[in-house]
């Protein structure tokens, strides 16, 4: 028998395959077993759609259509309802989420050689924060996506429940573990007892003591950098002269955030934007948001911001360049303005990393290893306000070959492997 363990991101996707209890990823774009969770219409070549990396260089290389990213995110909110235009017809935004799943599926099915219908799908601990039935109703929907995709045995595992099956491998003791996923819309934390002689036993289930969740993750992040640093290069925080009135910020907020960005693409939102910048106090940086809308440069935008947040991690200072806005256009971000916008985030994230030790009814003092992956667990920011939740506690991460972005991936193919 043959299983998948199948780990669909708001940022990056990942897919492997299980055979005779062995894994091993399948690559899905050329060699690579991760891919940016993209999809592009080309509305040149009617009818193409591309995948990852190449869905990204079309629209970087304005190739004429429309790019879908951060497509998870949508899962828990009304938007999974919505429809969006492309070019002269409108697609329900679940079918674009089941076009990319039926991708990974058939990229895994050529790896194999096989077709697969059973799949091991990694889901958030929390899809919605503090509503069980929307949180049910996203994984419902997955579960209806991912059989439309030809998936017939469908079984979902909590991120970091197989983040730390995938951990364990690496441990020589028993261990006490706060395993941490900071991906790109969610985090995850689960507190799990690992350890060699426990990774060979059948029911696990007494070892995961308390899972919990959160709707915060790296695009979070970036709608966060980009309102602080680049947005008032816009226009935000500037005001109308008429009546001396703050111009809105709903245009601001939404272009920063992944998951609206199509949604401003409207003749409305051009109609209104030329009225603003006519009326605006300081005009040349509304006409520069009104361009944005007008020549669809919003993903660029959102990818300057985010080049712009991974640079932060390891640097003090970086530079977003807008040039492609206008010549010459650029911003300098600081780490220490980066901190300052994430600075709410950060509570949150220590706040949940807390409350999991707390329900699992440990001491933060009988924490062992804090293991973190989740490309959003580089930011430095984000490493400390976990690290806060048990002070005493090793950080472990693997920072090496970009396997922080494959943890989850991987331990999902395994546990995939435990079904087969």
């Amino acid at each position: 028998m043959i299983a998948c363990g199948l780990d669909f991101g708001t940022s990056n996707s990942a897919i492997g395959v299980a055979r005779d209890r062995t894994a091993a990823l399948a690559p899905i774009e050329a060699s690579n077993t991760l891919m940016p969770s993209a999809v592009f219409f080309d509305y040149e070549a009617k009818g193409r759609v591309l995948f990852g990396n190449e869905a990204i260089s079309a629209y970087v290389g304005q190739t004429e259509g429309r790019l879908m990213r951060a497509l998870k995110s949508i899962l828990g909110s009304p938007l999974i309802d919505e429809e969006t235009s492309l070019g002269s017809r409108k697609v329900a935004l679940r079918e674009v989420v089941e076009i990319f799943i039926r991708r990974l599926k058939h990229k895994a099915e050529a790896f194999a050689g096989q077709e697969i219908t059973t799949v091991v799908h990694g889901r958030p601990v929390r899809f919605v924060d503090d509503d069980d039935k929307a949180d049910a109703r996203a994984q419902e929907v997955l579960e209806a996506i991912a059989r439309r995709a030809g998936f017939r045995d469908v079984a979902f595992v909590y991120e970091p429940i197989a983040a730390a099956h995938h951990y364990e491998r690496t441990v020589e003791r028993e261990e006490l573990a706060l395993i941490a996923d900071i991906g790109g819309g969610t985090s995850d934390f689960s507190i799990v007892r690992v350890g060699p002689r426990r990774r060979e036993r059948a029911d696990r289930g007494q070892d995961v003591l308390a899972t919990a969740g959160v709707r915060v993750g790296g695009t979070d992040f970036d709608t966060a950098l980009s309102l602080a640093a680049v947005m008032p290069l816009l226009g935000l925080g500037t005001r109308l002269v008429e009546k001396n009135l703050p111009m809105p910020n709903a245009p601001y907020h939404e272009l920063a955030t992944w998951a609206t960005i199509n949604f401003a693409y409207t003749y409305k939102n051009e109609r209104e934007l030329a009225e603003l910048a006519a009326l605006a106090g300081e005009p040349a940086k509304v006409k520069r948001l009104l361009a944005v809308v007008r020549q669809r440069l919003g993903h660029r935008l959102a990818f300057a911001v985010e080049d712009a947040k991974i640079a932060l991690s390891a640097e003090e200072r970086a530079e977003v360049p807008l040039a492609f806005l206008e010549a010459g256009l650029a911003i300098a971000a600081t780490r220490v303005d980066f901190d300052q916008a994430i600075e709410a985030r950060m509570d949150r994230l220590h706040r949940t990393a807390s409350a999991c030790i707390a329900a699992a009814g440990v001491t933060p003092a009988a924490i062992d290893t804090i293991f973190l992956t989740g490309g959003s667990s580089r930011v430095p920011a984000v490493r400390a306000a976990i690290g806060r939740a048990a002070p005493s506690a090793r950080l472990a991460a693997p920072l090496t070959g970009g396997s922080d972005l494959l943890s989850v991936a991987l331990g999902l193919t395994e546990m995939a492997g435990i079904v087969t």
